[in-house]
C-alpha cells in the first residue's frame, strides 16, 4: 500500500495546531511537520460564553496559513476537530461557518469522551509500553485546557473514565481576579484541585492500587523536559516529578518563562499543570510517571490510520467501551445474570436479521450497549425506570461514544419500556448539529426504532429474568425470524411477553418473530 500524506487540525483553547504525518503499514505513523499557533480561545468562551469577532478572523487567518501548507505538501486526507473552547461556546455555530466560507476546512466538534478517547489511541498505538503497563493499576490522566480526564485500568481492562473541569487554562480564569500572591494562589489552586479529586477517590478509587501513571496533555511535555535538565524523557519517579514541583511551584513568572522558553500567556498554566500532576501523583500512590509525549493531532492521525486500516493496533477499543458500560451497569445495581442473557439475545437477533435490517458494526455495538444499561434506571425508580435510565446514560460520558450515539443509546432503553413515538423521539438539537456524521434526524429516529425493535424482542425473551431460553437459536425462515429452544419448563410468561413485543418487531423490520419449544421425544 502507497505511503499517505494525511493533516491533522486542531482548534484548541488555547492553540491552534497542524500536524502533518507520513502513514504506512510499514513504518507506522510519522510525524514530518508540526505548526502551532498560540490563541486563547478558550479564555473568551470561560469567562464570557463567546468567541470574539477578533480572535474569530485570527483564528481564520491561521487556518488558512494551515490550508496553504496542507497543499504545500500535497495531503491526501485532513481532519480538523475542535474541543472544549467551541463545544462551549454559544456562537459555535457562527465561528464554524466562518472558518468553511473563508478557509474551505471543514471543522469538526467532537465531544469529551470523543476526545479522549482517541487521545487513548495514541497512546496505544505505542503497543510495547501500553500492553506492559496497562497490566497492573493504572490511570491516564489527561490535562488540557479546558478540563481533565481520569481513566482507570486494572488487568488490561477500562474500569472507568471521568470528566473533571479542572483544565489549566479554565483555572486560571477562575483565579485572575483574586489579588493574592503567587504562594497564596497555588495553595487556592492545591484546595480547588483536592476538592474534586477528593470526591473522585470516594467513588472510583476504593480498594483500587494504582501503581503507574500516564500523563498526557501539551502542559506535561515542558514539565517532564524540564524535569530532567531540558532532555526529553518519557520515565519519571513519582519523587522525581513531586522535587520537580517543589522548584517549580516558588518560580516567578519571569523564571518560568525563561526556564521552558514559553511567553507569559503559557507560563501562567504550566504551575497549574504541575498542581494537577503531583495531587494525582500523591492521591492515587503511583510509583512511576509514563508521559508517551502525546498532542491531539497524533491522536487525530491514529484514529485515521486506524479507520483507513493502514495501521493495526493490537488492543481492542470496543472492549474498553463495553467494559466501561458494564462498570457502570454494576454500579447502579442490574441484575447481572440478566444482562449477560440480554447481550446475548440482542447480538443473537441482530446477527440473524443481517440481510434485513440493514445496519452494521457500530450500530451492533450501540445495541450491545443499550442491553447492559437497559436496568439501570431502576436503582433510581422503579416506578418510571425508562425515564430514569435515560437521565442517567445522558449524564454519564461513556469513553469513545459520541454525544449522539449516547442519545441514540438512551432513547433505545428509554422506549424499551414505553410506547414508542416517531415525533417525540428526544434529541438535542445542538448536540445533532455538532456530531460528526451526515445523519438526518430521519434518519436517527429510524434508527432507534430498529434498536428499540430488537432490545424489547430480547428483553421479552428473558422476561422472569430465569434464563429460560439461554439454549435458543434464532435464524429468519419464510418471512419469520425462527427462536428455537430446547428448554422442558413452563415458560408461559416468556411467551406472552414475546408475542407482544412481537408486532413492534414486524412493524419495523417486517419479519413476524415466533418462539418455538422445541420438547425432546420421550
Amino acid at each position: 500500500m502507497a505511503i499517505r500524506l494525511f493533516a491533522a487540525i486542531d482548534v484548541g483553547s488555547f492553540e491552534l495546531e497542524l500536524g502533518i504525518y507520513e502513514i504506512s503499514p510499514k513504518t507506522g505513523i510519522r510525524k514530518i511537520d508540526h505548526v502551532r499557533h498560540v490563541i486563547a480561545l478558550g479564555r473568551d468562551t470561560y469567562k464570557n460564553g463567546k468567541i470574539r469577532y477578533e480572535l474569530v478572523d485570527e483564528m481564520c487567518k491561521v487556518i488558512e496559513d494551515f490550508a496553504d501548507i496542507m497543499q504545500s505538501y500535497k495531503v491526501t486526507g485532513y481532519r480538523a476537530y475542535a474541543t472544549s473552547a467551541l463545544r462551549e461556546a454559544k456562537n459555535s455555530q457562527i465561528v464554524l461557518d466562518q472558518i468553511r466560507v473563508r478557509t474551505g476546512i471543514e471543522v469538526q466538534i467532537i465531544s469529551n469522551s470523543e476526545q479522549r478517547f482517541i487521545s487513548y489511541k495514541a497512546i496505544a498505538s505505542k503497543d510495547a509500553e501500553f500492553n506492559k503497563i496497562i497490566q497492573k493499576g493504572t490511570a491516564i490522566v489527561d490535562v488540557g485546557f479546558g478540563s481533565m480526564q481520569v481513566s482507570l485500568f486494572d488487568k488490561d481492562a477500562l474500569i472507568s473514565t471521568q470528566n473533571l473541569m479542572l483544565g489549566v487554562l479554565r483555572i486560571r480564569e477562575m483565579m485572575g481576579d483574586m489579588q493574592v500572591n503567587t504562594q497564596m494562589q497555588n495553595t487556592l489552586i492545591e484546595e480547588m484541585v483536592d476538592n474534586e479529586l477528593n470526591t473522585f477517590r470516594k467513588v472510583y478509587l476504593r480498594d483500587r492500587e494504582i501503581k503507574n501513571l500516564i500523563g498526557i496533555g501539551e502542559s506535561i511535555l515542558y514539565l517532564s523536559r524540564e524535569s530532567h535538565g531540558g532532555k526529553p524523557v518519557e520515565w519519571i519517579t513519582a519523587e522525581e516529578f513531586i522535587n520537580f514541583y517543589e522548584k517549580i511551584k516558588f518560580m516567578s513568572l519571569d523564571q518560568i518563562q525563561d526556564r521552558f522558553g514559553v511567553n507569559a500567556e503559557y507560563a501562567a498554566l504550566l504551575v497549574p499543570a504541575a498542581i494537577i500532576f503531583k495531587r494525582v501523583l500523591e492521591l492515587t500512590g503511583a510509583e512511576m510517571f509514563w508521559i508517551p509525549g502525546i498532542r491531539l493531532c497524533d491522536s487525530i492521525a491514529a484514529e485515521y490510520a486506524e479507520e483507513a486500516r493502514t495501521v493495526k493496533f493490537h488492543h481492542d477499543f470496543s472492549e474498553d467501551i463495553l467494559a466501561a458500560s458494564r462498570n457502570m451497569a454494576k454500579r447502579y445495581k442490574c441484575h447481572g445474570p440478566h444482562t449477560v442473557c440480554m447481550e446475548k439475545y440482542v447480538l443473537g437477533i441482530f446477527d440473524s436479521m443481517k440481510k434485513y435490517h440493514g445496519m452494521g458494526k457500530r450500530e451492533r455495538l450501540l445495541l450491545q450497549i443499550a442491553a447492559i444499561l437497559h436496568a439501570c434506571g431502576k436503582f433510581i425508580s422503579m416506578r418510571k425506570p425508562s425515564e430514569s435510565a435515560y437521565s442517567i446514560i445522558m449524564s454519564t460520558e461513556i469513553i469513545g461514544l459520541s454525544h449522539m450515539e449516547r442519545e441514540i443509546i438512551a432513547n433505545v432503553v428509554r422506549y424499551n419500556g414505553l410506547e414508542f413515538d416517531y415525533n417525540r423521539v428526544q434529541l438535542n438539537e445542538e448536540l445533532f448539529r455538532n456530531t460528526k456524521g451526515e445523519l438526518s434526524h430521519e434518519d436517527i429516529t429510524i434508527l432507534i426504532a430498529k434498536l428499540t425493535a430488537i432490545l424489547r424482542l430480547a428483553n421479552s425473551m428473558d422476561r422472569s429474568h430465569k434464563q429460560k431460553l439461554s439454549d435458543s437459536r434464532m435464524n429468519v425462515k419464510e418471512g419469520k425470524l425462527v427462536v428455537t429452544t430446547s428448554y422442558e419448563g413452563d415458560m408461559t410468561l416468556e411467551a406472552i411477553s414475546f408475542n407482544q413485543k412481537a408486532d413492534f418487531f414486524e412493524e419495523i423490520f417486517g419479519i413476524r418473530p415466533v418462539l418455538r419449544q422445541k420438547r425432546r421425544l420421550s
